[in-house]
């Protein structure tokens, strides 16, 4: 290979290089807990896209010399050499017919790269594949640093000097809107649901994917200045429809509200979740639910139950809310869609009103409540709403 043949083989090789680490970095599911070094599979994927444009072979061993990726055999007597060039000086050198290279990660050795052949095209070859996969430890370095930062940001375990210090050596702008979803499957999350996740906001740097659990996928987004609540909804809906393919897959969205500095984004994370439970309770018929739309179920939510258990029992008057038949529920919810119009909610039931005025009679005796008054009516509703309450935090005794 002449000399400008392998010049424009490197240049090809480098954006090759940027174009791998690009993908890799960004399509990648990644937990905290797991070691900074990336995984085999990418080492494998990485050589294997090398191999593709330059028709180079290489192995890539750990620096005890067991082989981690490897697009070819690599000759059983290559052991001792590996374990020589790790102990030696030199950075690169030719071995049996090998180039060798050195891999850093900072200034501790990390990897081994073999590429096979001893020519000066194949040695130009290897130095990029090793720039290459230095540069992808970098890059998940970088990737593990921010989403070890996200995760404590949420949890609230960083001091207030901490959040704006490690912000500032990651980059992340501390000054901006941003709000935190929280997507729930029914199903213990995989790499799959992350990666779909990532396909919706993944390519944009200033918004974070990560998790803090087994079943929740967590987004740290940040909002521009000309979108609101409604553009929030229409994002949760995208996310809601991209797994509503999968019909085993049962998936809800919360949301909370938007924040103007990176200090209030555990706030948000906290609104979010709280949104997530009252939804289950007061709105199990819907995949997206905001905590601005909650209402008093989250003043419900945060009751304490012997505190339920007695208003219960003082507007039920010992009488259990369980004993209502599916009429008479049926007939107190649209009372209520209805805004306690009596004409209306007659209509909407195909009952005469004087049947609709019969059934909320026979209701005031049984609770002492009159729902066509407004006192009575807000009573009566936020007692059903307690009564949701306890029986989903498994209390059913009133």
């Amino acid at each position: 290979m002449q000399i400008n043949n392998a010049y424009e083989k490197i240049v090809e090789y480098a954006h090759a290089c940027y174009y791998l680490q690009f993908a890799v970095t960004s399509n990648t599911s990644y937990r905290v807990e797991e070691k900074r070094m990336i995984s085999n599979q990418i080492l494998q994927n990485t050589i294997e896209g090398l191999k593709g444009i330059s028709r180079v072979d290489f192995c890539v061993l750990d620096t005890e010399g067991k082989e981690l990726a490897a697009t070819f055999d690599m000759a059983k007597d290559c052991g001792e050499a590996v374990l020589s060039f790790v102990e030696s000086p030199a950075d690169s050198q030719v071995v049996n017919g090998y180039q060798f290279f050195k891999v850093f990660d900072e200034h501790q050795l990390e990897y081994i790269l073999l590429a096979n052949g001893d020519s000066d095209d194949v040695y130009m070859v290897g130095k990029i594949a090793s720039f290459q996969i230095q540069n992808l430890l970098v890059a998940y370095k970088e990737r593990f640093d921010k989403d070890n930062f996200i995760k404590n940001l949420l949890l609230d375990n960083l001091l207030l000097v901490d959040i704006y210090n490690r912000a500032k050596k990651l980059h992340i702008d501390t000054e901006v809107r941003r709000v935190v979803f929280i997507v729930e499957t029914n199903r213990e999350k995989d790499g799959n649901e992350m990666e779909k996740i990532r396909g919706i906001f993944g390519g944009k740097s200033k918004d974070f994917v990560t998790a803090v659990d087994e079943k929740n996928i967590i987004v740290v987004k940040e909002v521009a200045d000309n979108e609101g609540y409604d553009e929030l909804n229409k994002t949760a809906e995208v996310i809601v429809n991209l797994f509503r393919a999968d019909a085993e897959n049962d998936v809800h969205v919360a949301y909370g509200t938007i924040v103007n500095e990176i200090k209030e984004v555990s706030r948000s994370y906290k609104e979010a979740r709280m949104a997530l439970d009252v939804g289950k309770i007061f709105f199990e018929e819907k995949d997206v639910i905001a905590y601005s739309t909650l209402g008093i179920g989250r003043l419900i939510y945060q009751l304490p139950i012997p505190l339920c258990k007695m208003f219960i029992k003082e507007i039920f008057d010992g009488k259990s809310p369980d004993d209502f038949d599916e009429e008479t529920l049926t007939t107190i919810n649209k009372f209520f869609e209805n805004s306690l119009n009596v004409s209306e909610t007659s209509r909407q039931l195909y009952i005469h009103r004087n049947t609709l005025v019969y059934r909320l009679d026979k209701l005031q005796k049984y609770t002492g409540l009159d729902l066509r008054v407004f006192e009575d009516a807000i009573t009566f509703k936020i007692a059903l709403m307690v009564v949701k309450y306890m029986k989903y935090m498994g209390n059913t005794e009133f």
